[in-house]
């Protein structure tokens, strides 16, 4: 079974690609929309929400619980569908749960897992600079994200390593994951909230946006209608990474020998506050 998690909706644009790539898998989907968003919050405290994520999900759903009346055992693999808890949380999550050479990590995962596996695998989110730099014409790439994205670590080291010529411009998207969760798309409203965070990448030259949130890719089609009345000469390309996420996925899956298929596995989303809403998105984005 895979596990996928972020603040929100935003992670259901990874869902999304998961299910076209393997429709038959088992998919336990969380939001944390009690602690939505996460670009704001401190380092400390998005690393504490994935961890306890991490650990309900290796220990699975009782058999009461409300949402999931037969219960469902833990997650084989999980998918950190969010590039604001990747920069701030992966490293962490791998060296407790994923390192087993190290018994401490063997015997933690053991216990949460009542003996079914000894480590777990995570798949990140990482901004998409190296394809970006091989589509750009005019050589600017805008990139939008999250606060706590663009000022992380992993954002910078990959940026600096792919980067090579290219100017890279980058902007949060302010009100973008608002707009997500409340489903509002495709309005006026949505369309100047767009324009307020895409026109200064425009305005430097960009012809390559890269989208560093997993809220974003649901505004794609608002993205590309503001590009083209604001540059209506630039070809403006729009780059969203779930797809590469869930090769890499596959990929790993494959490596840990973890089926990717098992018709006997429901399909849960949760939610660590209103549930309902995210099961409404969800089938709307499905």
């Amino acid at each position: 079974m895979i596990g996928i998690f972020d603040s929100g909706a935003g992670g259901l644009s990874v869902f999304r690609e998961v299910r076209k790539a393997l429709p038959g898998a088992g998919v336990w989907y969380y939001g944390d929309t009690a602690w939505c968003p996460y670009g704001p919050r401190e380092r400390g405290e998005i690393v504490q929400r994935a961890e306890s994520i991490t650990e309900m999900m290796l220990r699975g759903v009782p058999a009461d619980a409300e949402n999931c009346p037969e219960g469902m055992r833990g997650v084989d693999i999980i998918v950190v569908a969010c590039n604001t808890a990747t920069a701030a949380a992966i490293a962490d999550l791998r060296a407790k749960y994923s390192d087993r050479s190290d018994s401490r990590v063997r015997e933690r995962v053991l216990s949460l897992t009542d003996g079914r596996m000894d480590h777990v695998r995570f798949i990140g989110m990482e901004p998409a600079v190296k394809p970006a730099v091989s589509a750009t014409k005019t050589g600017v790439i805008g990139v939008l994200a999250t606060a706590g994205t663009l000022r992380g670590q992993k954002y910078h080291q990959m940026k600096d390593l792919y980067k090579g010529d290219a100017k890279v411009v980058e902007h949060v998207g302010e009100g973008f994951v608002e707009l997500v969760e409340a489903w509002n798309l495709d309005s006026p409203d949505a369309e100047r909230i767009v324009e307020h965070s895409l026109k200064p990448l425009l305005d430097e030259g960009a012809d390559t946006i890269v989208l560093g949130c997993t809220h974003y890719p649901f505004l794609i089609d608002t993205i590309r209608r503001v590009a083209r009345r604001l540059v209506p000469g630039r070809d403006v390309q729009v780059i969203n990474p779930a797809p590469a996420v869930v090769k890499h996925l596959v990929d790993v899956m494959n490596q840990e020998q973890i089926p990717l298929a098992d018709p006997k596995t429901p399909i849960l989303i949760d939610a660590s506050g209103d549930s309902a809403s995210l099961r409404r998105i969800a089938s709307l984005c499905l």
